[in-house]
C-alpha cells in the first residue's frame, strides 16, 4: 500500500534542550529505549512500511546519527572474534536497513525550513515525514496506516491523536469532518491553541505523507526574523485555497520521546516487552511500586 511513497524525510537538526545536559555532546535522537536509539525505531517504521530511502536533515553535532547507520567493520570484526556472532549480525543489519542521505539545516528555523533543505532530493513525488520525537508501538506501522489513506485520496495526510483538553496548547490541533471511523477531512488547524481556541482535542502527531504542493506553499511563506517555519503554515495556506487535507487517528501507543516523562514511559513499556530483560525488569518494578 506504499507503492507511491519511496522516500521519507526525518528532521533531526534540533538542539534537544529538554534533555540537557545529556544532549550536550550527543543528539537526543540517539538516546536509548532499552538497547536501541530512538532514531532507529523511526527508521525501522519506515522500512517496515516499505520505504527504503531515508533522508536525514541534520545540524551541527549530529554526526553520531550518521555513524550509527554507517558500516562498522572494526566493531563487527571484534564481536565476531569474541564469538558474539548474533550481535555482529545485528550491528551489520543496521547499515543495510535502507539507503541513507544526509543534508544540513544551517540555522534552527523550524521543521518547515528543515524540510525545504531536502526538497531537491524529492522531486515531483509524495514523501513521508517522521519527526524524531514520536515513536509509536503498533501492530501495523503508523506510517503504513497513513499510506492506506493516502492511496485513497492522493492528498496530504497526517497522524492524529486525542489528547486531554488541558494539553492542547502543546500541539497543532485540527477541526474537521469525520468521513470514516478514523479518518477526518481537515477544515481548520490551529498551532498551539488555548483551550478556548482549540477546535477539538485531536492533535497532530509528527508523522505525515506530503505532496509536492506542501513544499510549494512552504517556499512561499514569508520569512519573519525570530519565527520558525512550521508545516502548519503551509497547511493553513492550502486550506485557504480550498485544497483537501486529511487526518487519520492511528491505532497504536504513541511515546513523546522529546520529553523526559515520555521517554521514561517508552523505556518502561519497551523494557517490559523486551525478551531479554522483561522478566527481571517486571520483578524490579513490582518490588518498588
Amino acid at each position: 500500500m506504499v507503492s507511491k511513497i519511496k522516500k521519507v524525510i526525518i528532521p533531526v537538526a534540533g538542539f534537544g534542550t529538554r534533555f540537557l545536559p545529556a544532549t550536550k555532546a550527543q543528539p537526543k535522537e540517539m538516546l536509548p529505549i532499552v538497547d536501541k536509539p530512538v532514531i532507529q525505531y523511526l527508521v525501522e517504521e519506515a522500512v517496515d512500511s516499505g520505504i527504503k530511502e531515508i533522508i536525514f536533515v541534520t545540524g551541527r553535532g549530529k554526526r553520531a546519527i550518521e555513524d550509527h547507520f554507517d558500516h562498522a567493520g572494526e566493531l563487527e570484526f571484534f564481536l565476531t572474534k569474541k564469538g558474539k556472532h548474533g550481535l555482529a549480525k545485528e550491528i551489520r543489519k543496521i547499515s543495510s536497513l535502507a539507503r541513507f542521505a544526509f543534508v544540513r539545516q544551517k540555522e534552527p528555523l523550524g521543521v518547515g525550513d528543515a524540510l525545504l533543505q531536502a526538497r531537491h532530493l524529492i522531486g515531483d513525488e509524495p514523501v513521508a515525514v517522521l519527526y524524531g520525537d514520536d515513536v509509536v508501538y503498533s501492530k501495523i506501522p503508523c506510517l503504513k496506516q497513513l499510506a492506506v489513506v493516502f492511496e485513497k485520496f492522493n492528498k496530504p495526510v497526517f497522524a492524529l491523536e486525542r489528547v486531554p483538553k488541558e494539553m492542547v496548547y502543546k500541539y497543532g490541533v485540527i477541526g474537521g469532518k469525520k468521513i470514516s471511523s478514523r479518518t477526518y477531512e481537515v477544515e481548520k488547524i490551529i498551532e498551539k491553541p488555548t483551550i478556548e481556541e482549540a477546535p477539538s482535542n485531536l492533535s497532530i502527531v509528527g508523522k505525515y505523507i506530503l505532496t509536492p504542493a506542501v513544499f510549494d506553499e512552504l517556499a512561499k511563506v514569508k520569512y519573519e526574523p525570530g519565527k520558525e517555519l512550521f508545516l502548519t503554515d503551509a497547511f493553513e495556506r492550502m486550506l485557504a485555497k480550498g485544497e483537501n487535507l486529511y487526518g487519520y487517528e492511528f491505532k497504536g501507543i504513541r511515546y513523546d520521546c522529546g520529553d523526559k516523562l515520555g521517554l521514561l514511559k517508552a523505556v518502561v513499556d519497551f523494557g517490559l516487552r523486551h525478551p531479554e530483560v522483561k522478566k527481571g525488569f517486571r520483578e524490579h518494578l513490582e518490588s518498588i511500586v
